[in-house]
C-alpha cells in the first residue's frame, strides 16, 4: 500500500454525510468549528466560501472544489452582502429531495460532495500543513474531478438501489481526488511528508518506512536504499519532509501502534516486536515522547467508551 492510501487507512473513516445542496440567490450559511474534513465540487453556478477571519472570501465556479481540513468555522454564500444564518439547526428544517437540500429556492449554485469524521488518527495532524481552504480551480483540477462530480450528480437524481453507499464512496473518492490535486500542484513544492511523495526519491524512503516499520533503519541505510549519500539524503528529507529521518520514522511507528493499541489485542510486548523495538520499556518511552502518554494509559482512554 502506498504512503497517503497507508495515512488515509489509519484515519479509519466513520461517518459520512454525502449529498448535495441547491442554493438560491441570497443564500449565506454559517457553519461552526467541526470535526473531520469537508469534500465539496461545485455543479453548476457560483458561490462564496470565507473563514471566521479577516482572510478574503473565496470565488468558486462550476467545476472548482474545496476542502476544509482543519475544523475552522466558515461561511458558504451565493451573496456576500446576505446576512448569514446559523446551517445546523436551518438545515433540519430544511426536507432533502434525492439527497438534496434546496435552499432559497434554489437554481442558483448546486454543490455535492461529502463530510467525513474519523475514528482513527487525528486527521488534523495528518494535514497540518495544508491551508485552512484549499481550493481546486485550474483545468487540470477540474478534469480530473468532473467524472466523479457527474456520477455523485446522477446518483442524487437516479436513486438507485445502494444510492447511498454509492454516493458515499464516491464522495470518499472525491476527497482523495482532491488531496493528489493539491499535493501535484504546489509550486514551489511546500514541506510536509505528503507533499515531499512527489518527490521520487523522498516517496521511495517513505514507502520503505511505511511499509517495514520493523526494519532497524538508519540514515545511512534509507539513503543506501534510495542510492544516495547519507549527507545529501538527510539533507533533502529535511527540507521536503520538514523533520529528520528517524523523527518521521518515529512518528509512524507510534501512528501504527496508536491503532494497533485501540483496534487490536496485541500485548505492548508484541507491538513493540512489530515495530522494530528490542523492549516494552524502550517501545513505551518512545511513545510517551511522541503521543503525550504511555501505552497503556493512551489505550485505556481510547478505549473507554465515550
Amino acid at each position: 500500500m502506498d504512503p497517503l492510501s497507508n495515512a488515509l487507512a489509519l484515519l479509519k473513516p466513520r461517518h459520512y454525510l454525502a449529498g448535495g445542496m441547491d442554493l438560491g440567490a441570497n443564500v449565506s450559511l454559517h457553519f461552526g468549528r467541526h470535526e473531520g474534513i469537508k469534500c465539496y465540487s461545485v455543479v453548476y453556478g457560483d458561490c462564496w466560501i470565507s473563514l471566521d477571519d479577516d482572510s478574503p472570501a473565496v470565488h468558486l465556479m462550476a467545476g472548482d472544489s474545496f476542502l476544509l481540513l482543519h475544523g475552522r468555522a466558515f461561511c458558504l454564500s451565493t451573496d456576500l452582502d446576505t446576512p448569514p444564518v446559523d446551517a445546523i439547526p436551518f438545515l433540519s428544517t430544511i426536507r432533502r429531495e434525492n439527497g438534496v437540500a434546496r435552499i432559497g429556492g434554489g437554481g442558483r449554485c448546486s454543490i455535492v460532495g461529502g463530510f467525513f469524521t474519523f475514528e482513527g488518527s487525528d486527521a488534523r495532524s495528518l494535514f497540518t500543513q495544508f491551508p485552512p481552504i484549499v481550493a481546486l480551480q485550474s483545468d487540470a483540477d477540474k478534469n480530473a474531478m468532473r467524472a466523479s462530480i457527474e456520477s455523485m450528480r446522477e446518483e442524487l437524481k437516479a436513486q438507485q438501489p445502494g444510492v447511498d453507499l454509492v454516493v458515499q464512496n464516491l464522495a470518499y473518492l472525491m476527497l482523495i481526488q482532491a488531496l493528489r490535486r493539491h499535493l501535484s500542484d504546489q509550486r514551489p513544492p511546500c514541506a510536509g511528508w505528503l507533499f515531499a511523495l512527489s518527490d521520487p526519491v523522498m516517496k521511495h524512503a517513505i514507502s520503505a518506512m511505511h511499509q517495514l516499520p520493523d526494519q532497524a533503519w538508519t540514515v545511512e541505510k534509507l539513503a543506501r536504499h534510495v542510492g544516495m549519500s547519507r549527507s545529501v539524503f538527510a539533507q533533502r528529507f529535511k527540507e521536503r519532509v520538514g523533520t529528520s529521518p528517524i523523527e518521521y520514522l518515529t512518528e509512524w511507528r507510534m501512528r501504527l501502534a496508536e491503532d494497533r493499541l485501540k483496534n487490536t489485542h496485541d500485548s505492548l510486548g508484541e507491538i513493540a516486536l512489530s515495530l522494530g523495538y528490542e523492549s516494552e520499556s524502550a517501545f513505551s518511552t518512545a511513545f510517551k515522547r511522541v503521543m503525550g502518554s504511555s501505552p497503556r494509559k493512551h489505550g485505556r482512554k481510547r478505549a473507554e467508551p465515550s
